[in-house]
C-alpha cells in the first residue's frame, strides 16, 4: 500500500500525485505517526481501544458507504477487537494494552485509511471527508445534549428553575416583550425561514451533484430530521449549560459549548467533541469559499467579461485568486468586528440567501421567469440588506423579512415589464 495521492483544493483535478520516492516516504511518515499516535493514548491511562474503536468504525462506515467490503471488514474487524477490550480499559484502567497491542491498533488504522483513501479518490474523497464531519456534528449536537439533560436531572436546579432565577425574561419565549412587540419578535426569528428556500448557494451545489430524483429526495428527508436534530440539540445544550453553571458563568456567551465539554468530559473526548461544531464551520467555510471562487471565475470573468471565451489556464488561475482574497477578507472581518456571530450571519442570510431564494423558486416555479429576473432579484437584495442594515432598521424589523420581499417583488415587476422574447432563467 502506499499514499499515492493527495488532495490540493488549488488544482484544477483536486488531486496531486505524488514521485514514487515520496510517495513511499510519506506512507512510512504516516504509518508511523499514527502507530505511535495510538501507542502515546495507551500510556494515557489505557485509552488505546477507546480511540481504536471509534476510528475503526468511523473507517468502517465510510468505507461501506463507498462499496469497499473488504477496506470496511478489516476495519468492523478491528473496531471489534477493540470493543472487546474496553471493559479493561475504563478510567482508570486495569490493564492496558502495552507496545505491541497499541501499536497494531495503530498500524492497522493508518494502512485501512490509506487504502480506503487511495480507492476513493476525487470528488468521492471530499464526499468521504464531509461525512466524517457530519459524524462529528451528530455526535457533538446529538450525545452531548443527552448527557446534559442527564446530569441536570441528577443536579439540583431544574432547566425552569435556572430561567427564572437568570431573570430578565429567559423564561418567556418573547423574553420582556409583549403584544405587537412580541409579534414582531416571533417574525424577525421566523424569517430565517425564508433563506432555506433555495437561498444558500452552497447547498444548492451539492444538490446538483446528485444523480437522480431519488437521491434527492433522501437528501431532503436527511436534511429535515438532521436540521430538527442539531438545532434542538443546541438549543438544549445551552438550556443545561444554564441549568449547570449558571447565567453568570462565563463572560462570553458563545463560548458555552467549548467550556461546557471541557468541564464535562475527559479532554480528549472534549476535543473530539469540539471538533463537531469546528466540522461545521469548516464545512460551511469551504463551501462557501469553492462557491464564491468559481463565481467569480466563471459567472463573471467568463460569462460577463468574456462572454463564454475564456481559457481553462486563466480560469483556473482566477479561481484560485478569488478563493483567496474572498478568504482573506473573511479572516480580517472575523478578526475586526465586535459584532457577535449571531449578526454576523444573519447579515449574510439576508444578503444571500435572502437574494438567492426569490430567484430559485421563481426559476422552479414560473416559467415565464426570465435571467433579467434573476439578475434583479439578486441585485436588488443585496442593496436593500445593505441600505436596511446602515439605516438602523434592522434593530426593529429583520433585513431577512424584508429582502426576501423586496427582491421578489422586483424580479416579478422586471419579468413581467420585459420583452416577451427575454431568454427564460433555467435552474
Amino acid at each position: 500500500i502506499r499514499i499515492q495521492l493527495l488532495t490540493n483544493p488549488f488544482s484544477k483535478s483536486g488531486m496531486l500525485m505524488l514521485p514514487a520516492v515520496v510517495s513511499a516516504l510519506v506512507t512510512i511518515m504516516w504509518i508511523f505517526l499514527v502507530t505511535k499516535t495510538v501507542d502515546f493514548m495507551d500510556g494515557l491511562d489505557g485509552l488505546a481501544a477507546g480511540i481504536g474503536a471509534i476510528g475503526a468504525g468511523i473507517l468502517a462506515i465510510m468505507a461501506h458507504s463507498a462499496r469497499q467490503p473488504h477496506v470496511a471488514l478489516m476495519a468492523a474487524a478491528m473496531c471489534g477487537a477493540c470493543i472487546g477490550f474496553l471493559r479493561y480499559n475504563f478510567n482508570p484502567a486495569k490493564i492496558f494494552m502495552g507496545t505491541g497491542g497499541s501499536q497494531l491498533i495503530g498500524f492497522v488504522l493508518a494502512a485501512v485509511a490509506i487504502i480506503g483513501y487511495s480507492a476513493f479518490g476525487g470528488f468521492v474523497s471530499v464526499v468521504a471527508v464531509d461525512s466524517f464531519q457530519a459524524i462529528l456534528m451528530i455526535l457533538t449536537l446529538v450525545v452531548t445534549p443527552i448527557v446534559m439533560l442527564f446530569k441536570v436531572m441528577a443536579g439540583p436546579v431544574s432547566i425552569g428553575a435556572a430561567l427564572s432565577a437568570a431573570g430578565g425574561g429567559m423564561d418567556s419565549l418573547t423574553g420582556t416583550a409583549s403584544g405587537f412587540a412580541a409579534g414582531v419578535l416571533i417574525f424577525n426569528n421566523f424569517a430565517w425561514f425564508f433563506g432555506y428556500l433555495g437561498g444558500q448557494p452552497q447547498l444548492n451545489a451539492r444538490f446538483m451533484g446528485m444523480r437522480d430524483d431519488r437521491q434527492v429526495r433522501i437528501g431532503r428527508n436527511i436534511a429535515v430530521v438532521w436540521t430538527l436534530l442539531a438545532y434542538s440539540g443546541a438549543i438544549t445544550i445551552g438550556l443545561c449549560a444554564l441549568a449547570l453553571f449558571g447565567p453568570r458563568a462565563l463572560a462570553d456567551a458563545e463560548m458555552v459549548l467549548p467550556s461546557t465539554l471541557t468541564r464535562l468530559f475527559p479532554w480528549w473526548l472534549a476535543g473530539i467533541l469540539l471538533a463537531g461544531a469546528v466540522a461545521a464551520m469548516v464545512s460551511t467555510a469551504e463551501s462557501m469559499l469553492i462557491v464564491a471562487g468559481t463565481s467569480i471565475s466563471q459567472d463573471v470573468y467568463k460569462g460577463l467579461i468574456k462572454k463564454g471565451q475564456a481559457p481553462d489556464a486563466r480560469l483556473l488561475a482566477i479561481s484560485r485568486v478569488s478563493t483567496f482574497v474572498v478568504g482573506v477578507l473573511g479572516l480580517g472581518l472575523a478578526l475586526t468586528t465586535e459584532r457577535l456571530i449571531y449578526y454576523i450571519v444573519s447579515y449574510a442570510w439576508a444578503g444571500i440567501g435572502c437574494s438567492f431564494a426569490p430567484a430559485v423558486l421563481l426559476s422552479f416555479y414560473w416559467d415565464r421567469f426570465t435571467s433579467l429576473g434573476v439578475v434583479t432579484a439578486l441585485m436588488t437584495g443585496l442593496v436593500t440588506t445593505m441600505l436596511w442594515i446602515a439605516a438602523g432598521f434592522d434593530q426593529r424589523v429583520t433585513a431577512m423579512a424584508v429582502t426576501f420581499f423586496v427582491s421578489m417583488g422586483a424580479a416579478v415587476i422586471v419579468t413581467l415589464l420585459a420583452p416577451r422574447h427575454e431568454r427564460p432563467a433555467h435552474v
